[in-house]
């Protein structure tokens, strides 16, 4: 309950006496209940069950419904104990007061209360309060805009209008379980959640810079592409077939170094003239290699893509331990 002013017992409103229900007329104020006088100095609110005790000034003081109720325009009813209801939360109630008392107040934290406090304000016409809450909204809504925002290729046409909008470099990792035939060996459903967990790690790190993409429809289980300038500058395909004895397997793999590399080597596509010749150089970057001269080949090897692909296919045969195992490409 909050209280303002601290008179004597004797100036609070006196209770007011229970009509006997035989005497009400049809038409009449409900039972207990009948009309305020303006005069009182000090005024007892119930509002929604919360217990207020304040004073005429504080609720005329500004230009509100309060005002509009309490200066004699609007009829209020109280009850039985001298009591005035209100028909509303009391939650925020307690704000509403103080605000009308030293015309500002600390604002709730969290965005719901907030609201909450709004939505009274604007019952109560308590416009310097509106306009408060509407700010600390608005400050809240900038503060909290997504940290990355990574759209999903659902086709081939969508995933050319995503690479001509930006100038950003462009990040984009292909997993389509439903490309496999075969089944997966053992450690292949860890390595797909590995490579699924370290792209979402790259784009919370490079957020801003890079543009990442994710791609759910494509002919490949795994593999990464990097893009700069709109075009693809490299490929890091993760899956192979084992041919193991009597049966052939899919294997996942998880090239953290060599996708991290690539990831690195993209940034250098960020400035909108073009990555330097000689970072490309040092770097292995797509436009690197000896040289001093511009000619045919280097212009071709500039539009090539950097293509890794782990071992495509595996044969080895199952003997028992201590015989060669072969491998063959």
């Amino acid at each position: 309950m909050s209280a303002e002013a601290s008179g004597p017992a004797a100036a609070v409103a006196p209770s007011l006496e229970v009509p006997n229900p035989s005497c009400l007329e049809p038409g009449s104020t409900a039972y207990g209940l009948k009309p305020l006088t303006p005069n009182s100095k000090y005024v007892k609110l119930n509002v929604g069950g919360s217990l207020h005790y304040t004073t005429l000034r504080t609720l005329t003081g500004q230009d509100t419904m309060l005002k509009a109720m309490f200066s004699g325009r609007v009829e209020v009813l109280t009850d039985a104990g001298g009591w005035v209801l209100i028909d509303r939360s009391g939650r925020h109630f307690g704000t509403i007061l103080n605000y009308l008392r030293d015309g500002s107040v600390p604002l709730p934290e969290s965005t719901r209360e907030l609201g909450e406090l709004l939505g009274e304000a604007r019952y109560y016409l308590v416009q310097g309060l509106i306009e408060d809450c509407q700010l600390a909204l608005q400050q809240k809504r900038e503060n909290l805009s997504p940290l990355c925002l990574i759209p999903t290729v659902t086709s081939p046409r969508e995933e050319q209008q995503l690479l001509a909008s930006t100038s950003k470099p462009v990040v984009k990792l292909l997993h389509n379980r439903s490309n496999n035939k075969y089944s997966y060996t053992s450690t292949s459903d860890d390595n797909l959640l590995k490579n699924i967990e370290l792209f979402d790690k790259l784009a919370l790190r490079f957020h801003g810079r890079l543009l990442f993409l994710k791609d759910v429809l494509g002919d490949e289980i795994c593999c990464w592409s990097f893009y700069g300038q709109g075009r693809k500058i490299a490929e890091v395909c993760c899956t192979s077939i084992v041919y193991a004895t009597e049966k052939k397997q899919t294997k996942v793999e998880f090239p953290e170094a060599r996708i991290f590399e690539e990831t690195l080597n993209i940034l250098i596509y960020e400035t909108p003239r073009g990555p330097d010749p000689a970072l490309l150089e040092a770097t292995g970057g797509a436009a690197g290699g000896g040289g001093v001269g511009r000619g045919e080949d280097e212009e071709n090897r500039e539009h090539r893509v950097r293509r890794i692909h782990v071992r495509r296919h595996i044969t080895h045969d199952e003997r028992p331990h201590g015989q060669q195992i072969v491998f063959k490409d």
